[in-house]
C-alpha cells in the first residue's frame, strides 16, 4: 500500500458499510459509509478530469471541516493532482495570494465564507482557471463552479468512459507529490512543504504503531482539517483503521462554531480527540467555570481531589507504585464521585486525547490524566508528515513527548552536528521515509534543513534513559505560538530594523505563549535628534516618556501602514516591548563573528525581562523598567556626544 488512494481503497474493501464521515445536518449527525464515500470520490475525480486537470496540477482547498473536504482531497489525489490545503484563519489578502500564486494553483475549492476572501485577489492569479464553491447558495460568476455540478460532470464522464479514473490512478507512484502544506512565515516568504504519497503512508504506519485505531472508533475533528497533525492522524490514520470522522457543526460565525464543540462532543461521543495546547486550556477553563459556579466549598473539594490524583498518578508510568498504592481507595472514591461526572461531558466512550502542535504544559497533562481522560503528548512537525513521537495508553511518561515512532531514526546533535549522549540537550534530528521531499521552489531552504537525508528540526530536546523524548523548545530561531503554528522571526525583525530609523536592533520571542514580545534596542542618536526637534529638555523625565511614546508609535506604523502591509501576519505583532539600554554585540557575546544575533544567549540573558513582558504592567510602554532603560540609553548617548 504505497499511495493514499490505495490506502483508502483497501479500507473501502475491508469496511464498506462502516461509517467514514459524520456531518451535522439539521442539528443531527448523518453518516456516510466507506462505499458511499468511495463512489462520490470517483465522481469528483472524474469531474476534475472533465475540467482538464492534469497529473501534478495544484488544487487549493480552503474550507471549514466537512464531508466534502475529504472527498475533494481524495478526488484530487485519485487523479494524481496535488492538494494545497490552506488555513481558513488566513485573513490577509497578501498571504492568501502568495500561497495560491507560489503553488501555481489552477483550481481553488472553497466554502462560501472563504470565497469572499478569494474574489478580491482573483484577477492577480492568472494561473487559476476555476473557483469551485462547496455551497449551493452562491451566485455564480465567470469561471466559478459548484461542487454539485462537478459531481454531475463526473457522472456523465464515467458513463462514457467507466475506467478513466482508474487509468489515471494507475499512473500514480509512491514518490509522486501529494500535498504542498505552507508553513507560517513572513508573508513574502512562507515555505511550501512537499509531502509525497509515501511520506504520508509511512507516517500513518508510524502513527498506528504508537496507538491503535479500531474500526468502532469515532473522532470529532476539532482541529482545522488543513492542519498537518489533523490531516495525517485525524483523517488518513482513522481511515486506515476503518473508523469514522465527524466534523464540527457549521456556524454563522467562528464564535458560533466554537460554541458547537461541547454540544457536538456529546452528540458524537468520540473515542479520542486530537488537541493542541490552546484547545486543552480552553476545555479545562470551561470545566472549572462550572465548578466555580457551585461555590467555594465545591471548588475547594475539586482542588483537593486533583491534588490527591496528581500524587497517585505521579508521571503515569509509575502510577500507584510504592507508597502511592495507599492512595488507591481514596482515588477510586474521588473518581466515582467527581471525575466521572466531569468525563460525562465528553460522552460515554472517550478514552484519551492525542496532543500535538506545541508542547503541552505538564500541569495540563496531569489534569487530564487525573480526570481519567489522558492527553498523550506527541511531537512532530509538518516537514516530518508530521508525527515523530508520542505517548500512548501502553507507554507514557508525563512531561515527555513519548517514544519515537517505528522505522524512524532520531539523534540529538550539538551545534556542530555531533551526536550527543543520553540526557544531553541538543537539536532533534531525524531520518525516515516520512521526511518531506523538500520545500516547493526553495532549494536553498531545503539544503539548509535536510542534510544527508537527515531533517534538522530546529527543536531542542534530549532522550532520557527510558527512551522517552523530551522537547524543550526552540533550538533555532523559530517562534512558536500557543496553537503550534511556527514562524521564522528573522524576516520580521529585519523589516522592523530596515524600515525604521529609530530601531537599531530587535528580537522577537514567543515560545508557546499567548502573544509575542520584543526586545528592542533603540537608535539613541536619532531619538535625540527627534527630541531636540520637538523642543524637549534632554535629561528630563518628560523627554524619556516622549521617547518611549515615539517607539510605540513607530511600531504601530507597521501594524497600520499600507506600505508595510504583507511584511508579517498580524498575529506575530509584539504585544509588549522591552527597551534595552545595551545592544547586541560581539563584546557582550550576544552576537557572533558573522554579526548574527545569538538568540539562545540573548534569551538566557534577558530571561527575567521576558517573563516580565508577560505581565499586565509590561504592556504599557512607559512601564518602570522601560523608563529606567531609556533614561540610561539617552544619558549615555548625550554624554558621549557632549
Amino acid at each position: 500500500m504505497k499511495t493514499i488512494p490505495a490506502l483508502f481503497k483497501e479500507s473501502v474493501k475491508k469496511y464498506p458499510n462502516n461509517i467514514i464521515l459524520w456531518e451535522n445536518l439539521n442539528r443531527e449527525y448523518v453518516g456516510l459509509t466507506y462505499i458511499e464515500a468511495y463512489q462520490e470520490v470517483l465522481y469528483f475525480a472524474a469531474g476534475l478530469l472533465s475540467l482538464g486537470i492534469e497529473k501534478g496540477d495544484r488544487i487549493a482547498i480552503i474550507s471549514e471541516g466537512r464531508n466534502q473536504w475529504l472527498i475533494c482531497d481524495l478526488g484530487i489525489l485519485f487523479i494524481g493532482a496535488v492538494n494545497v490545503p490552506l488555513s481558513v484563519k488566513i485573513e490577509e489578502p497578501t498571504e492568501l495570494k502568495f500561497r495560491l500564486s507560489h503553488a501555481d494553483c489552477v483550481l481553488i475549492i472553497a466554502s462560501n465564507v472563504q470565497i469572499a476572501k478569494i474574489k478580491p485577489i482573483l484577477n492577480q492569479l492568472p494561473n487559476v482557471r476555476y473557483v469551485m464553491s462547496l455551497d449551493k447558495s452562491i451566485t455564480l460568476e465567470k469561471g466559478e463552479l459548484l461542487y454539485s455540478d462537478v459531481i454531475e460532470k463526473g457522472k456523465d464522464l464515467l458513463k462514457k468512459q467507466p475506467t478513466i479514473v482508474e487509468e489515471r490512478l494507475n499512473t500514480i507512484e509512491q514518490s509522486d507529490l501529494a500535498n504542498i502544506c505552507y508553513t507560517s512565515g513572513t508573508t513574502s516568504d512562507p515555505k511550501g512543504i512537499m509531502l509525497s504519497h509515501r511520506n504520508y503512508i509511512t507516517n500513518v504506519e508510524q502513527s498506528l504503531g504508537l496507538f491503535q485505531v479500531y474500526e468502532h472508533y469515532k473522532t470529532l475533528m476539532i482541529l482545522p482539517w488543513d492542519h498537518s497533525f489533523a490531516h495525517t492522524v485525524g483523517l488518513y490514520s482513522v481511515i486506515s483503521g476503518g473508523a469514522s470522522i465527524a466534523s464540527i457543526q457549521k456556524g454563522k460565525t467562528p464564535i458560533e462554531v466554537l460554541k458547537n464543540i461541547g454540544k457536538n462532543i456529546k452528540q458524537v461521543e468520540p473515542y479520542f480527540l486530537l488537541s493542541v495546547p490552546a484547545l486543552a486550556r480552553n476545555l479545562r477553563t470551561n470545566i472549572e467555570k462550572v465548578v466555580i459556579k457551585k461555590g467555594k466549598l465545591a471548588f475547594g473539594i475539586y482542588n483537593t481531589a486533583l491534588f490527591i490524583a496528581y500524587k497517585y498518578n505521579a508521571e503515569g508510568f509509575n502510577k500507584g507504585k510504592g507508597w502511592r498504592c495507599l492512595l488507591f481507595p481514596i482515588y477510586k472514591i474521588i473518581d466515582l464521585l467527581l471525575f466521572k461526572k466531569i468525563r460525562s461531558n465528553f460522552g460515554e466512550n472517550m478514552k484519551f486525547f492525542v496532543g500535538g502542535g506545541a508542547l503541552l504544559d505538564i500541569d495540563l497533562q496531569r489534569f487530564y490524566y487525573a480526570i481519567g481522560i489522558p492527553m498523550f503528548q506527541g511531537y512532530g512537525l509538518s516537514e516530518a508528515s508530521p508525527v515523530i513521537s508520542s505517548n500512548s495508553e501502553k507507554c507514557h511518561k508525563l512531561g515527555s513527548s513519548g517514544k519515537v515512532a517505528t522505522n524512524l531514526l532520531l539523534k540529538i546533535c550539538d551545534s556542530e552536528g555531533k551526536e550527543l549522549s543520553i540526557g544531553e540537550k541538543g537539536e532533534i534530528v531525524i531520518k525516515g521515509e516520512n521526511v518531506m521531499l523538500g520545500y516547493w521552489k526553495n532549494p536553498k531552504s531545503t539544503e539548509e534543513t535536510i542534510k544527508d537525508g537527515w531533517l534538522y528540526t530546529g527543536d531542542m530536546g534530549y532522550m532520557d534513559k527510558d527512551g522517552y523524548l523530551f522537547v524543550l523548545g526552540r533550538f533555532k530561531s523559530l517562534l512558536i505560538g500557543s496553537d503550534g503554528e511556527k514562524i521564522n522571526p528573522e524576516g520580521l525583525e529585519e523589516s522592523f530594523m530596515q524600515n525604521s530609523k529609530y530601531i537599531e536592533q530587535c528580537l522577537l520571542f514567543n515560545n508557546q505563549n499567548h502573544y509575542t514580545v520584543m526586545l528592542l534596542y533603540p537608535n539613541a542618536s536619532n531619538i535625540i535628534k527627534w527630541l531636540n526637534h520637538h523642543k524637549y529638555l534632554l535629561h528630563s523625565k518628560e523627554a524619556t516618556i516622549a521617547a518611549l511614546k515615539l517607539m510605540e508609535e513607530e511600531l504601530l506604523k507597521f501594524k497600520a501602514s499600507e506600505k508595510k502591509e504583507g511584511l508579517f501576519s498580524i498575529r506575530w505583532f509584539p504585544s509588549a516591548i522591552a527597551i534595552l539600554d545595551e545592544g547586541f554585540s560581539e563584546n557582550n557575546h550576544l552576537m557572533n563573528s558573522t554579526m548574527k544575533i545569538v538568540r539562545g544567549k540573548v534569551i538566557q540573558r534577558y530571561e527575567e525581562r521576558i517573563k516580565y513582558l508577560y505581565t499586565p504592567e509590561a504592556k504599557l510602554i512607559s512601564n518602570e523598567k522601560n523608563i529606567k532603560a531609556m533614561e540610561i540609553l539617552l544619558n549615555v548617548s548625550i554624554d558621549k556626544n557632549a
